[in-house]
């Protein structure tokens, strides 16, 4: 099917774009999420904690896992567009052109679980990478030099050294899907929720006469549905975190299971444990995911003509 080709690609072009975008937000938000009271390395406030990459890293720590996640948004993303589309057509009611609120959900949602089964692995190889370095950095003072005075910073993992070395010492395929049931809980109902919420804005931003809003507007319809789906959906993604990371060496907390792991959390950080991050991740979402939506529709229509 040469249209399902062209959502694909059209897919996979918008998540290797807004991904890239929001690189420095995205390494932030992780770095936040992971890190649990009494660590020695304390990352806090906005802009406090990209000034402190930028002072121990340089401009490479904000893109620091950019590659893997690029790696990873591209058939995620690829995988979402084009799922959501096919299941549109097949939930579409004879004689109608859009679906009811129930049906768009129900194509959401299967878009979602689609697209994270497919890269799941990614994801948590992309985490690691992120991670790692931040404890590399909890002796900095220890580290050598550059000439202007930075310290240099010792090579990490890549890609496909993280991963095998997560299948051979952690629990083989297993492992690479840890934390995969706290990941579908959160993604299936935050990708229902954020085409639901697009296509509805969509809709009202739209121009009487015009079938289409124009870029800005549609930019602006992308980033209120992503902060309105992900304000819901937030506590999931933090216990994902937690649970790609809860077997590192360094990690001072171990959780068996995503249940054990919203217990401890509560009871150690209180109910804001389950939100740590979500202001900087609003700063985010909001570009990410109107970038995300814009560029998909731009791609899509190039494609038409082809």
């Amino acid at each position: 099917d040469v249209t399902w080709l062209k959502h694909l690609i059209a897919g996979g072009v918008s998540g290797a774009v807004s991904r890239t975008v929001v690189s420095p937000l995205e390494r932030m938000k992780i770095l936040f999420q992971v890190q649990s009271k009494g660590t020695g390395t304390n990352y806090s406030g906005v802009f406090g904690t990209l000034a402190k990459i930028w002072r121990e890293e340089g401009i490479a720590g904000y893109m620091r896992g950019n590659g893997t996640n690029v790696v990873r948004i591209v058939p995620y993303s690829a995988v979402q567009f084009a799922t959501y589309e096919q299941l549109k057509k097949l939930l579409m009611e004879e004689g109608k052109t859009e679906l009811d609120t129930r049906r768009r959900l129900t194509a959401g949602a299967g878009a979602g679980i689609a697209s994270v089964a497919a890269t799941y692995p990614l994801d948590i190889v992309r985490t690691r990478i992120s991670v790692q370095t931040a404890h590399a950095l909890a002796n900095i003072n220890d580290l050598p030099k550059d000439a202007r005075g930075r310290p240099i910073i010792p090579r990490m993992p890549g890609i496909f050294e993280t991963f095998v070395k997560i299948y051979k010492s952690e629990g083989g395929l297993r492992a690479t899907y840890r934390g995969f049931g706290a990941t579908l809980a959160g993604v299936a109902p935050y990708i229902a929720l954020n085409f639901q919420c697009y296509e509805v804005l969509r809709k009202l931003f739209t121009p009487e006469g015009e079938s289409a809003p124009s870029g800005a507007r549609k930019l602006a319809c992308g980033a209120l549905a992503g902060c309105c789906a992900q304000t819901i959906t937030y506590p999931f993604d933090v216990l994902r975190r937690r649970m790609q990371v809860t077997s590192m060496s360094g990690i001072s907390y171990r959780y068996s299971s995503t249940f054990d792991a919203i217990r401890q959390m509560v009871k150690s950080e209180g109910i804001l444990g389950l939100y740590r991050g979500l202001v900087p991740n609003y700063l985010k979402v909001a570009p990410a995911i109107g970038v995300s939506f814009w560029s998909y529709e731009l791609a899509k229509d190039t494609l038409k003509h082809w």
